[in-house]
């Protein structure tokens, strides 16, 4: 801990306090800066629109995963109840009278926005609801749950430790959240209401997503909390950068000249006794001030030559450029900001010079873990809470059978509301590679179907159903399998390459 002769230390102000106050205290201020610089800067609004493409694509699609052979579901009927599951929640999920309480988003866009409240805000924050039947008729609904995303500012800061209160969040003696505060408008008025965690039945009620930095965090913080000063000194290099290229349209022009005019000259010539050779200098002065007067500078004319008076120089000044540091220096500040947002340096700078499939393969391979677990931290828990409440419902109602019922669904809860969410496949810098890695994996043993199509964000039984189809469809039509494999020693004939030789 020796410090540096410049104190560079002993500068650095540091305490230690636990985390969840420290957000407490700074958590407005740096959330009003996010939302601030994201909306003014169009760089920051990419990597914005660039974390959602890359966590959820289009959506997160449903795989529904149930354990039923206890209950008396075979193979095929389990499977075929997970394939009916999987249709029906993607038909509610894009219908906004049904998945909205607002009636205007799909939940894939409740998604959307989620992740952008979870950069700006450090956290995602919804309620579900449930209509009663009265309710549903009057909004042209046929399901009673429905999810209601709140901006997390929403979520009151109040803190009292007698009531176990901290920054909106009602827990109980271990620390579990039992209700969040929320601050509603209401007839022109600001209202603060509680909403409970979860019902009496232990369904969840509230999601609240963010990704705690200690384990006794009860809010999220910005994502570009530890960049603001790094975009904000950006934003000064590229706001000076931009003057000096307006100003280097603009000169200045000055005329330097070896004659002396001033005050002490003009005094010497008066002082001299011969009043011939001082008239003499006069006219000698006035004929060249004349002369130099009749050619005057033109700087706004190109196709005019200018003549100087004699010892005369003419000089032009412009701005300065930006020195040979500001592409590096501009090219490391994008790089702070990528990785604190959580993107790929080429994807936030649009930046692909010396790139190679090498070097943006390995890009790619750094960034995705953070990808995936952004979508299992944020946007997967939001989708299974409300898939949850959903699932019970449709359930409970009859809309999707079950065998035993209600009561044997709520019996083996957790094992019938298992599930997977898929995401948009890994980018890849070359399609041809990536594929021919993936055929050796399998040839290998060190891969399988599974795990490739889960790769591709595809769900395997998918892929096998449609295989099997398409190869009926094909053999009904006396055509080849498509999904042989060409080469020889049986099966298809082998194809021809492009010389017109067989292998």
């Amino acid at each position: 801990m020796r410090d540096a002769s410049t104190g560079v230390l002993a500068a650095r102000r540091a305490s230690l306090i636990d985390n969840r106050d420290d957000v407490r205290r700074v958590w407005d201020r740096i959330s009003a800066l996010a939302l601030d610089f994201i909306q003014n800067s169009g760089r920051l609004k990419g990597a914005v629109d660039q974390v959602v493409a890359d966590t959820v694509g289009t959506e997160l699609q449903l795989f529904a995963r149930p354990n039923l052979s206890r209950l008396g579901y075979s193979e095929k009927e389990a499977s075929d109840w997970a394939r009916l599951v999987q249709e029906r929640w993607r038909r509610w999920a894009w219908n906004p009278i049904e998945c909205d309480l607002r009636g205007k988003w799909t939940l894939p866009q409740q998604v959307d926005v989620a992740l952008r409240h979870y950069v700006a805000y450090g956290e995602a924050l919804g309620v579900i609801d449930y209509l009663s039947p009265a309710q549903r008729a009057a909004y042209g609904a046929k399901t009673g749950t429905k999810f209601l995303l709140v901006s997390p500012h929403r979520l009151v800061r109040d803190t009292s430790e007698m009531e176990r209160l901290h920054s909106g969040i009602l827990h109980d003696a271990n620390g579990r959240p039992q209700a969040y505060r929320l601050l509603e408008r209401e007839n022109g008025m600001e209202v603060k209401r509680d909403y409970a965690a979860r019902d009496a039945a232990g369904r969840q009620m509230v999601v609240h997503a963010f990704d705690p930095w200690d384990s006794g965090d009860v809010r999220g913080i910005s994502v570009i909390a530890s960049i603001l000063r790094t975009h904000a000194s950006a934003e000064q290099l590229a706001d000076a950068t931009l003057a000096t290229a307006i100003l280097q349209t603009l000169f200045a022009a000055t005329l330097t000249s070896d004659l002396k005019d001033s005050a002490e000259a003009f005094q010497a010539l008066e002082a001299l006794e011969n009043e011939a050779l001082t008239t003499e200098f006069g006219d000698y002065f006035a004929a060249r001030m004349e002369a130099a007067s009749e050619n005057s500078l033109v700087l706004n004319s190109a196709s005019q030559v200018n003549q100087l008076a004699p010892g005369e120089k003419l000089e032009l000044h412009t701005a300065g450029t930006p020195g040979s540091n500001y592409i590096p220096f501009a090219g490391d500040i994008r790089r702070e900001m990528a990785r604190a947002i959580g993107v790929t340096y080429s994807s936030f700078s649009f930046d692909w010079e010396g790139a190679t499939y090498s070097s943006s393969k390995m890009e790619y391979s750094s960034i995705w873990p953070l990808v995936l677990r952004r979508r299992g931290r944020i946007a997967a828990p939001i989708h299974q809470a409300v898939y949850e409440s959903w699932l019970d419902e449709e359930i409970g109602e009859g809309r999707i059978p079950f065998k035993g019922g209600y009561r044997a669904f709520a019996a083996n809860r957790e094992a019938v509301l298992w599930a997977d969410w898929q995401g948009p496949a890994k980018p890849t810098a070359d399609d041809g590679k990536a594929a021919k890695a993936s055929t050796e994996r399998l040839q290998n043993g060190t891969s399988s179907l599974a795990i490739e199509c889960a790769e591709l964000g595809l769900d395997e039984n998918d892929v096998f159903a449609q295989r099997v189809a398409e190869a009926k469809r094909y053999e009904a039509a006396g055509l080849p399998n498509p999904f042989a494999r060409q080469q020889g020693g049986g099966g298809d004939a082998p194809v021809p390459d492009s010389t017109g030789a067989t292998p």
